[in-house]
């Protein structure tokens, strides 16, 4: 299973969700490769990799047809591996769309049969541009974190027409679901926004809400998910019952006929 996680509007806890569901799917037992594509390389850096470091990344897949398996690494946590980004990820977003057939070069470079992963995660840059575009036609489903925010919601519009653009030209399969993120139960205008978000997408919103956590600010330092650097915490237990969510999602999708 291919999950992209991406949003064009930053600060909605897009890369902690990578990391955190990551973690929470290898809690299981589960084998996961996440895969960062954002020139920011946060991903990378919330597990204690350097960006300066790394001489191979995600780039290198994407303008050179680099094969994943030989670029993706162990971390510090058994099960769980990456493919890093860095500062040369900066010109993934401008040479990708000159190669021809671009939009396909992920999708085709993740069928290498050394990847030996039962999810790939994949964290996208917040711009809807050519890599997003590459990440969404290799997906089986997108996760799309938001907050219970106007701007993050106003946002939604922009992703949803790319959706479907990318149903119409180049993954006519691919999925969604929303995940409110960074929830504040006290806050009168997030419960107003959450109320209209289930009311207007109904089935693709995730039931699994992630509320507002300092622990969660507190992982990225330590170099750790929150699973395991707070596994006690509000956040840990939810994305726990989100990787569970995400686990039932798959088992029904694959038993639904062809």
């Amino acid at each position: 299973m291919i999950i992209s996680i991406a949003n064009e509007k930053g600060g909605v806890a897009k890369t902690t969700t990578a990391l955190s569901l990551g973690a929470a799917l290898v809690e299981t037992g589960l084998k996961v490769l996440l895969i960062d594509l954002d020139a920011q390389a946060n991903l990378t850096l919330a597990l204690g990799i350097e960006p300066g470091k790394v001489q191979r990344s995600a780039g290198n897949i994407l303008l050179e047809s680099a094969q994943p398996s030989r670029i993706s690494r162990e971390t510090g946590i058994p099960g769980l591996d990456i493919i890093p980004a860095n500062n040369e990820m900066t010109y993934t977003e401008r040479y990708l769309p000159s190669r021809p057939g671009y939009e396909m070069v992920l999708r085709k470079a993740l069928q290498d049969p050394e990847l030996d992963y039962d999810y790939i995660l994949i964290d996208c840059p917040p711009f809807l541009g050519a890599v997003t575009l590459d990440a969404l036609t290799a997906s089986n489903l997108l996760i799309m974190p938001t907050q219970a925010e106007f701007f993050s919601v106003y946002a939604l519009r922009n992703m949803m027409t790319l959706i479907r653009r990318v149903r119409a030209q180049t993954n006519p399969h691919l999925t969604y679901r929303l995940l409110i993120t960074l929830f504040d139960r006290r806050n009168r205008v997030h419960r107003t926004l959450a109320e209209q978000l289930h009311t207007t997408f109904s089935g693709g919103l995730l039931e699994t809400v992630i509320e507002t956590d300092t622990k969660l600010r507190e992982s990225p330092i330590a170099g750790l998910p929150i699973i395991y650097h707070s596994p006690k915490t509000r956040s840990a237990i939810q994305y726990r019952a989100l990787a569970q969510e995400i686990i039932e999602y798959v088992k029904e999708t694959s038993a639904e006929p062809a």
